[in-house]
């Protein structure tokens, strides 16, 4: 790459960002991915969005992995791997140039499956439709995002009670009192762990099943949350929403008792609150203290930008490909 002068600006594209967001959604993968892609593509100054990830969500699952599956990722790697899958969904994969300087096919063109427990056909996949889903309304405005090959299937359409946790402390302190009052039914709701929130919108959206709960046999629950979760966790779960309750999204003002509503094949989320009380408590609803009043930590708050835009520092977007005109010493 450097005899050839063959920087990241010359190879990524709109289209290799395509490509990763349909191979994401046929190997089940992790949520992070958003987060991830849409802060590269901003530091490459690609115009990539939620509405491009809306494109992959009938992508089929092919891989019989956890947390969407049994199989552990050394068993893929020994069916055939990336490139077994790349050429089950080649179809959908655009040209795109690779750090080789080569297409993107280069890398498939003679992989096959090798075991098919393990990797499935598109013609035969696992699920049929597992891409990651984008859910929108007035509790996420700007977007949220659920993993639905990770989920359970009764609870992608659902309405329910919330419970609210105020932050990660009181979720900490309360998940497993035993006159919690909750159902199997109830849609526990985090809020304060988005990007400025928390900061740095870290991996708790997951949040464990409340001791009373499980007692019952209870396995899984709607949970929403402006925060994310690791790409290895199972359950229904709702992250990332958009704006974050820091910054006053509407998830700031959920009360407990208050009715949700998800509906996941029509990319719904919903706060079943009148508009009227939703703005009335926007209009009074006091700013959390921060935690950080100097430091990195100040700045990072100060600049970090929202989920939906890839958590990114705001400053940090766009590319910068001179050369160092001064020395340094």
């Amino acid at each position: 790459m450097v005899e050839e002068e063959l920087n990241l600006s010359k190879v990524l594209t709109k289209e290799s960002f395509q490509n990763a967001i349909t191979l994401n959604s046929a190997i089940g993968g992790s949520t992070n991915s958003v987060i991830h892609l849409l802060a590269l593509a901003g530091r490459a100054e690609i115009e990539l969005n939620l509405a491009d990830f809306e494109k992959a969500e009938d992508i089929p699952l092919l891989v019989n992995l956890m947390p969407s599956g049994k199989y552990l990722m050394e068993d893929f790697c020994y069916a055939g791997g990336i490139p077994a899958v790349m050429d089950q969904i080649r179809s959908h994969i655009k040209p795109a140039n690779t750090i080789l300087n080569k297409d993107i096919t280069h890398y498939f063109d003679e992989a096959e499956i090798l075991n098919k427990e393990v990797i499935k056909t598109f013609n035969a996949p696992l699920k049929a439709s597992a891409g990651l889903k984008v859910l929108r309304g007035n509790l996420a405005p700007d977007g949220a995002i659920i993993k639905p090959a990770a989920a359970t299937e009764e609870l992608l359409k659902h309405e329910g009670l919330a419970y609210v946790f105020e932050d990660i402390e009181d979720m900490k302190a309360n998940i497993d009192r035993p006159d919690l009052p909750v159902t199997k039914n109830t849609i526990l709701v985090l809020k304060g762990c988005g990007p400025k929130g928390y900061p740095g919108m870290p991996e708790v959206g997951n949040m464990p099943i409340p001791k009373v709960l499980v007692e019952q046999g209870v396995r899984d629950m709607i949970r929403i949350s402006d925060a994310r979760m690791s790409g290895t966790a199972f359950g229904t779960i709702v992250l990332h929403v958009a704006p974050e309750a820091n910054v006053g999204g509407p998830i700031s003002i959920v009360e407990t008792g208050d009715r949700i509503q998800i509906d996941v094949s029509q990319g719904l989320l919903e706060l079943l609150v009148p508009e009227s009380e939703i703005e009335k408590r926007l209009k009074s609803r006091k700013q959390p203290k921060e935690n950080y009043t100097r430091g990195y930590a100040k700045l990072y708050i100060d600049n970090v930008m929202q989920a939906d835009k890839g958590a990114d520092l705001d400053f940090l977007v766009g590319k910068d490909t001179r050369l160092p005109s001064r020395e340094s010493h």
